[in-house]
C-alpha cells in the first residue's frame, strides 16, 4: 500500500503542536519579545540578557523565526512581527496567557486521557485539587488567570455595536474586574451599570471602574448569582460565566435574571462560545475540551441553551457574532 504523504504530514503537524506551544511559552518565559524590541538582536545579546545558553537561544530562535514569531537571523539581527508584538509587556499583552497555558494548563493536558475517559478534571490529577481551589491558594496564578481573561476579551469593544444600551440600567452578572461593564458605559454615556460578583472581586472592580468611567456610573454589589441577582435591570449580561456549571445551576441563574428584570422589555445578553455537533469548527470544540481537562466544565450548543432559557420563561430574540468565534444571544421574556 502506498503511503499517504499528506496524511502523514497532517498527523505530524498535529502531534508536534505541543512542541510549538512550548517553544512559544519558553520565548515568553525568557522575555524574548521585549529584549528584541529593546534592540538585543543577536544570539549572544539575547543569551546575556536572559541568562540562557547562547546555542540554546540560537536553536530556539531558528524555530521561532520559522513559525513566524520573529524575523531575521543571528547574522542580520532578529526583528519583531505582529505576533511578537502581542507578547510585549503591556495591558493587552498575551504573555500571561502563554505562561498559564505553558505551565498549569500544559500539565493538566498531560492527563487528557483520564479527563476524557472519566469526564472529570485532568487538572485535579496533576495538582491534587480543583483549578479554582488552586487559584484561591496561589495568588500569582490567580493574577495571571485574571490577566489572561482580560487579554482574551478583545471582543468587548464590539458589544455596544451589537446591542443598544442607551438609557438602560445594565447589570453585569459575574462581571469580574469590570472591564466589560466599563467598555459598555464608556461607549454609552447615558447608561448606568451594576457590577455583580463575589465579594473578593469588588476591590479590583471598584478600582477599574472608578479609573475608567468614574465612581458614580456603576454600583458594585457582592453576592452569588446562584442565590439571586440585583433587581430592576433593563439588561442582564452573562459573559463567559456558565461553562463551569451544570444545567440545573445555569437554568437557576436564568430564572433569577428573569425574575429580576424591570419589565417585559428587559433583555438577557449571553456572551459565550457555543459548540456545534454537526459541522463543528475547531476553536469552540477545542475550548470545550480544554474546559473538561481543566475544570470539568463544558461549552453548550445553542439548542441546549435555548431549552434552559425556555425553562426560565425566556426565548432567544436575536443573535450576533463577535470575534474569536464568540456569539451573543439576546434573550427576551417569553410571551404567553
Amino acid at each position: 500500500m502506498t503511503a499517504d504523504v499528506q496524511a502523514t504530514r497532517d498527523v505530524i503537524d498535529i502531534i508536534t503542536g505541543g512542541w510549538r506551544a512550548q517553544a512559544l511559552y519558553t520565548a515568553v518565559k525568557l522575555g524574548l519579545a521585549d529584549h528584541i524590541e529593546a534592540d538585543r538582536a543577536t544570539d549572544a545579546e539575547l543569551a546575556k540578557a536572559t541568562g540562557a545558553s547562547e546555542q540554546g537561544i540560537h536553536r530556539l530562535m531558528r524555530l521561532l523565526v520559522a513559525m513566524g514569531i520573529f524575523q531575521g537571523s543571528d547574522s542580520t539581527g532578529y526583528r519583531g512581527t505582529r505576533v511578537s508584538a502581542a507578547l510585549l509587556e503591556g495591558p493587552q499583552s498575551l504573555s500571561d496567557m502563554c505562561l498559564l497555558y505553558g505551565e498549569e494548563f500544559y500539565s493538566a493536558w498531560g492527563h487528557a486521557h483520564h479527563a476524557i475517559s472519566t469526564e472529570s478534571s485532568g487538572f485535579e490529577v496533576a495538582y491534587g485539587r480543583s483549578f479554582y481551589d488552586y487559584l484561591g491558594q496561589d495568588a500569582a496564578t490567580a493574577r495571571r488567570f485574571q490577566l489572561t481573561m482580560n487579554a482574551a476579551s478583545m471582543f468587548f469593544h464590539q458589544v455596544p455595536e451589537i446591542f443598544d444600551f442607551s438609557g438602560k440600567k445594565v447589570v453585569d452578572v459575574g462581571g469580574g474586574g469590570g472591564h466589560l461593564l466599563a467598555t459598555i458605559l464608556g461607549a454609552t454615556p447615558d447608561a448606568k451599570g451594576t457590577l455583580f460578583d463575589r465579594e473578593h472581586m469588588m476591590p479590583r472592580a471598584r478600582e477599574h471602574l472608578s479609573a475608567t468611567v468614574g465612581p458614580d456610573r456603576a454600583e458594585l454589589v457582592g453576592g452569588d448569582m446562584f442565590q439571586g441577582v440585583p433587581a430592576g435591570g433593563d439588561v442582564y449580561i452573562l459573559c463567559r460565566v456558565l461553562a463551569g456549571h451544570d444545567d440545573e445551576a445555569v437554568a437557576g441563574v436564568f430564572e433569577h435574571c428573569r425574575r429580576a428584570m424591570a419589565d417585559s422589555s428587559a433583555r438577557l445578553l449571553i456572551l459565550d462560545r457555543f459548540v456545534e455537533d454537526v459541522n463543528p469548527t475547531v476553536l469552540p470544540a477545542l475550548w470545550d475540551l480544554h474546559l473538561l481537562v481543566t475544570t470539568g466544565g463544558e461549552h453548550r450548543t445553542v439548542d441546549r441553551i435555548t431549552r434552559l432559557l425556555n425553562r426560565a420563561g425566556l426565548e432567544i430574540a436575536g443573535t450576533a457574532e463577535l470575534p474569536m468565534e464568540t456569539t451573543a444571544l439576546i434573550a427576551a421574556p417569553r410571551t404567553p
